[in-house]
Parts: C-alpha cells; sequence; structure tokens
C-alpha cells in the first residue's frame, strides 16, 4: 500500500459556523451535519500538506523568510508500505501484526488519501418530518454564572497548532509560584472531559484535529536508556513547540513534541492513552456522524496497532492486562502494578469500542474472533473474582489454602488474613464493589472509583453488581463523597503501610493527592454511570455539591483530608479537567439520551461464546453461568 502526500491550497475553517438557528430540531441537526461534512472535505484536502512528518516531531511551516521558497519551507513526500503478518498460537488466537516498512530513523508514513464524503443537499419536507437517526446535538439553554465561567476558562486552556485548535493545556494556574513541570502541555487523559464538553456543545473541530494529531504521533521512536516501547504506544502528552529553521532570518516552525513517558516521573510509558483514544473515536463518531473518520486506513491501522500491543501473547495466565505502577490515571507509586481494575475497565472498553469500529474483511476477521474470546475471558474474570459484597467476604474468610487442583475453589491462594480490619466495618449489607486490583495471593480491597465507575459504563459488571457499586456509593456518601466528589480510591494509605508501598512519597501522603485524594474531574463519570443504570438523582446530589465550591476555589486539581475539605496542598488551580468534568455532567444531566456516545449495554452474546466452549478437554472448567447469573 502507497501513502502519498496530499496538497492543496484550501485552508482550513471551522466546522460548524451556524449549530442552531430556526425550524425544527431535525433541519438544524442536518445544518450542522453538513457545516461537518464541509469542514471534513477541507481537512483531508489539506492535512498532509500542513502536517507533514519530518525528524523527530511533527513539523508545521509557520512562517518562513524569502530564502526558504515560495513553499514557505520544504517538506519531502517518503513512499512507505505496510505489511500484515498472521501470528499467534492456532488460528483462533491469530490476528494481523501490522509493521510499517521503511520507518528505520524517525521519519512517519504519511497520512493516506481521505475517502470521499458525499455532502448532504437540502432536505426534502419529507425527510424534515422522518425522525433521524443517531445522536441530538443538545439545545442551547440559558447558562448560569458558574457554567459561563467554566466555558470562559476552558476555551482559554485550548491550544492551537498552526491556527487550529488541538486540545487542552493540563492546568492554567496564573500563580506567580506555580512551575509550569507538564501542566502546560496536552494530556490525552486530561483531554477526554475536555473533548466530551466540545462534542455535547456541537464543536467538533478540535475533537477530530486531537484524534488525528495524536494518531500521528503513534509509536514514535522514542527511548529510555536505549530501549523502545513496542509500536503503537500513544503518548501520554505532547507539547506545541516554536523552533527555528535552518537558515535563520527569523523562520520558524510549530512541531508537535510528544512524550511517551521518557521524561515523566517514574519514566513509565502511559497504558491508558491509547484505550482513551479508541473510545473517544467512537464517542467522535456516534455523536457526529462521521463514520468516515474511523474507515480511514490510516485511523484503522491506529486502531489495529494498540490492540495488537494489549492482545500480544506473553507470559501472564489471565485474561487481565498486566502492568507496572504509575501507567493510568495515577501515574506515581501507589501499589496498584499487576492487574489494576482502572486499566481492565478502559481495556474492556476500548475492545467493545474497536469491535464496533473495525473494518470486516478477510484480513481482520481473525483480530475480531480474538477480541471476542478476551473480551468473553475478561468480562468472567472479573466479575467472578474481583466482586466483593458482604457473602463474597464470607467466603473469603472461610477460604482453604495451598489447593492444587482444577476444582480449586481458592484459585489466586489468597489468605483469609488478608482481609483488613476497616472493611469489616466499612462494606454495607446493600451493595458490593469491584476490589482495585488482584494478584497471586493477594487482593487489593482499596475502593478505586475510576475503576468502579468504568466498569458500570463499559457494562464490564453485570447489572446486579452495577446496582450494588451505586447502592454502596450512596450508603457509604460520606466516605467517597462528602464535601467534594469523588474519593479516587479508599481508604488511603497510612503509616508503615504508605512508606513501604509508596516509599515515602511526600506528594501522596494519607488523603491527599492520589491516595484518598478527592479528585472533581470524576464528577462526569460517576454522573455517566448515574445515568446508564438510571439514577440520575445521584449524580444531581453530586452535582450540587461539587458547584458550591468549585468556582469559589478556583477549579483546583484536587481536594485533601478524609472529608475533602481542603484545597490540595500541591493541587493546581484553574484545572482544566476539573472545570470539563463539570460541564461535561452538567450538559449530561440535561441530556440524558446524550449519555450513549460513551456507554456500552450488555452483551449476552459474550459469556455465551465463552472460549473455553471450543476446548473439549475435561480439564478445562468455566463457570461463565455463575458470572452471568
Amino acid at each position: 500500500m502507497t501513502m502519498m502526500m496530499m496538497s492543496a491550497t484550501t485552508s482550513m475553517k471551522p466546522c460548524c459556523q451556524i449549530l442552531f438557528g430556526s425550524g425544527t430540531p431535525a433541519v438544524r441537526r442536518r445544518r450542522v451535519a453538513a457545516a461537518a461534512v464541509g469542514y471534513i472535505r477541507r481537512f483531508d484536502a489539506s492535512y498532509s500538506r500542513r502536517f507533514p512528518r519530518i525528524g523527530r516531531r511533527i513539523p508545521c511551516h509557520c512562517r518562513a523568510s524569502a530564502a526558504a521558497g515560495a513553499d514557505g519551507g520544504v517538506s519531502i513526500a517518503r513512499r512507505h508500505s505496510t505489511s500484515v503478518e498472521i501470528v499467534g498460537a492456532g488460528e483462533s488466537k491469530g490476528f494481523e501484526r501490522i509493521y510499517v516498512q521503511g520507518l528505520a530513523g524517525a521519519v512517519k508514513p504519511l497520512v493516506v488519501d481521505p475517502i470521499p464524503v458525499e455532502v448532504p443537499g437540502p432536505p426534502s419536507p419529507e425527510e424534515v418530518v422522518e425522525e433521524e437517526r443517531g445522536v441530538p446535538i443538545a439545545a442551547e439553554k440559558e447558562l448560569s454564572e458558574m457554567e459561563k465561567e467554566a466555558w470562559r476558562l476552558l476555551r482559554e486552556a485550548v491550544v492551537n497548532y498552526c491556527g487550529n485548535p488541538v486540545g487542552t493545556v493540563a492546568a492554567n494556574d496564573p500563580s506567580e509560584n506555580a512551575s509550569p513541570l507538564n501542566y502546560d502541555q496536552v494530556f490525552i487523559r486530561d483531554f477526554i472531559p475536555s473533548a466530551l464538553a466540545f462534542l455535547l456543545k456541537g464543536e467538533f473541530e478540535i475533537v477530530r484535529n486531537f484524534l488525528l494529531h495524536t494518531l500521528q504521533l503513534q509509536s514514535w521512536e522514542k527511548t529510555v536508556d536505549c530501549y523502545s516501547p513496542g509500536q503503537g504506544l500513544m503518548p501520554a502528552s505532547f507539547k506545541v513547540r516554536s523552533v527555528l529553521l535552518d537558515g535563520g532570518n527569523e523562520a520558524f516552525e510549530e512541531v508537535l513534541d510528544p512524550d511517551f513517558g521518557e521524561a515523566a516521573i517514574g519514566r513509565v510509558a502511559p497504558v491508558d492513552s491509547g484505550l482513551w483514544w479508541i473510545i473517544l473515536l467512537r464517542a467522535y463518531g456516534k455523536i457526529t456522524g462521521d463514520y468516515a473518520l474511523q474507515e480511514r486506513v490510516d485511523v484503522q491501522t491506529g486502531i489495529k496497532l494498540i490492540l495488537n500491543l494489549c492482545l500480544s501473547d506473553g507470559f501472564d495466565m489471565f485474561p487481565s492486562l498486566l502492568v507496572t505502577d504509575g501507567s493510568c490515571m495515577i501515574d506515581r507509586r501507589m501499589g496498584i502494578h499487576g492487574h489494576p481494575l482502572e486499566i481492565q475497565a478502559l481495556f474492556y472498553s476500548a475492545l467493545r469500542c474497536s469491535r464496533e469500529m473495525i473494518t470486516v474483511n478477510d484480513g481482520s476477521k481473525n483480530l475480531v474472533r480474538v477480541i471476542n474470546n478476551r473480551l468473553s475471558a475478561l468480562s468472567f474474570h472479573i466479575r467472578e473474582y474481583y466482586w466483593v459484597d458482604m457473602k463474597k467476604i464470607n467466603e473469603i474468610y472461610r477460604y482453604k489454602t495451598e489447593e492444587y487442583s482444577q476444582d480449586a475453589i481458592n484459585k489466586f491462594n489468597i489468605y483469609p488474613d488478608q482481609i483488613p480490619s476497616w472493611l469489616v466495618e466499612w462494606i454495607p449489607d446493600r451493595g458490593g464493589y469491584l476490589i482495585g486490583n488482584l494478584q497471586p495471593a493477594h487482593m487489593d480491597f482499596r475502593f478505586f472509583s475510576l475503576g468502579n465507575l468504568w466498569a458500570i459504563v463499559s457494562s464490564l459488571t453485570t447489572p446486579k453488581q452495577a446496582e450494588g457499586i451505586l447502592n454502596l456509593i450512596e450508603e457509604k456518601w460520606d466516605s467517597i463523597v462528602a464535601n467534594m466528589p469523588l474519593k479516587i480510591c479508599y481508604p488511603a494509605l497510612e503509616y508503615d503501610e504508605w512508606r513501604i508501598i509508596t516509599g515515602s512519597d511526600p506528594k501522596n501522603t494519607p488523603w491527599s493527592y492520589h491516595n484518598g485524594g478527592s479528585w472533581p474531574t470524576l464528577l462526569w463519570q460517576f454522573t455517566l454511570a448515574c445515568i446508564k443504570m438510571g439514577r440520575p438523582d445521584l449524580a444531581r446530589k453530586a452535582v450540587e455539591v461539587a458547584e458550591k465550591r468549585l468556582s469559589k476555589d478556583k477549579w483546583p486539581e484536587y481536594y485533601d483530608t478524609q472529608t475533602g475539605r481542603f484545597i490540595g496542598k500541591q493541587a493546581r488551580l484553574y484545572q482544566t479537567w476539573t472545570v470539563a468534568g463539570f460541564l461535561t455532567s452538567k450538559m449530561l444531566l440535561e441530556n440524558p439520551e446524550m449519555a450513549s456516545i460513551l456507554t456500552c449495554d450488555e452483551d449476552l452474546e459474550l459469556l455465551e461464546g465463552c472460549a473455553c466452549l471450543l476446548n473439549k478437554s475435561a480439564r478445562v472448567k468455566c463457570s461463565r453461568y455463575a458470572a452471568k447469573s
């Protein structure tokens, strides 16, 4: 397959110039779609010309001297090809592995030719009356003063690249004593609530630009100690920098400089970035109707590279994804290495989203089969072994250990004495949750909010378990919400446990930051889970708690103390995903039908089609019916 650079003189303009106007909702939605498609054409026609890949960063020639030539800076188009290799043990596990040939060095493959999109003509009277498919754009309403302030802050945080929006900075703290560190970069995980706020507002351009630019940064040859991570890795963040062109004369270019973890605290590569990227790609398609973006060859390749990285066979015996500490939102040492719940929930959600978006053909059938098998095994594994309620804790309390057989009840050799004293008094009779981690002879009984909430959103839990999680949050409101939603985890590590597990981390002191701090950005995920389960009243209660303080406290990153009363001791003010999480929650509650762009419904076929059924050996025993019940 040959990838060629396109040239065009068309400049990019805003994708939606008129989002709302007179007429019926159907007419207004059609205007939005037509405007979006027009932008798509203009963007595709100019993308490759504007953003060639040269060197270790993506340059864009924003200004050049006369000596640089009439084209304002030379970019070289090179031909590359991709090859597909079937890997894996046996046909049932094989899927296509993609290699980009000719990438020795730093040159990246160019963006492929766009898929033509037909611009819709004026609607007929029948089309106006007929109910349209897709997710409608939220109607305009009168904003409160707090919402107006939040939108102003969100727009001020927008980062432009060659005159076009590509993301939002992590924080825009104007304090004189606030060191920028990496808060002036665009983080993939941080941008998700910002992207959703823009999508729900009907502003699609920034999200499309973000998806395509981060795709261009995928799989770069960044290294730590002369070692490169696997192809398909998405960066944790990127920054727009201006650098002088060779030759001087005040000629410069803007470049995107990504961070794959080689500059992060602990030098850990982000596992969640690629998973969030896939989830956002699906949400973008569902709300805009721009499914042509998902069908582009470069986007399909990007999805498969991420899946290839996550689905590769290794030494692990579990269907859950094995990762190191600091590879997700909790990006410091907090004892979540192994199989943390947050990664498993995002992994499951990304697999569900990918299965919807992958173009099925002879080359992708094996990949789809691998996805289905992994989804089936992962859903059973999490539902069966991560779930705890009063009944399950009583079972663990009476576990026998050192069992060796296929029929062992205590499969992971969990010692009953691991049940912590706080859990005995804390867990209510009504409700339950998914534990934070599971490894041989170890269960991390802490409650992690993001993992539990996203397990509800993606239907990783059964409907009964999802209801139990919300019941637990309601029962333990003072522990998980209190004065600011929501605790990132509960309880905090203290005393010797804090010293041993965190290494005496001065930022993750008890009830601060990742160690039991309260993070307002989790509000939008809580709202999403509540809407999915028909409990918007619970989400409104949490939003009302947040509204009392966020604006007054200048939108901090996190809150400290066991009840979330103090602003975090090292918290950034005007944290963008705090602002965006609040706005997204408000818009979701006003238009609950919009939650469908992110949620997944229960798929019973995953349990019926368990991979264990393919093996006739008597040694293989599967309890899928227990998980289904």
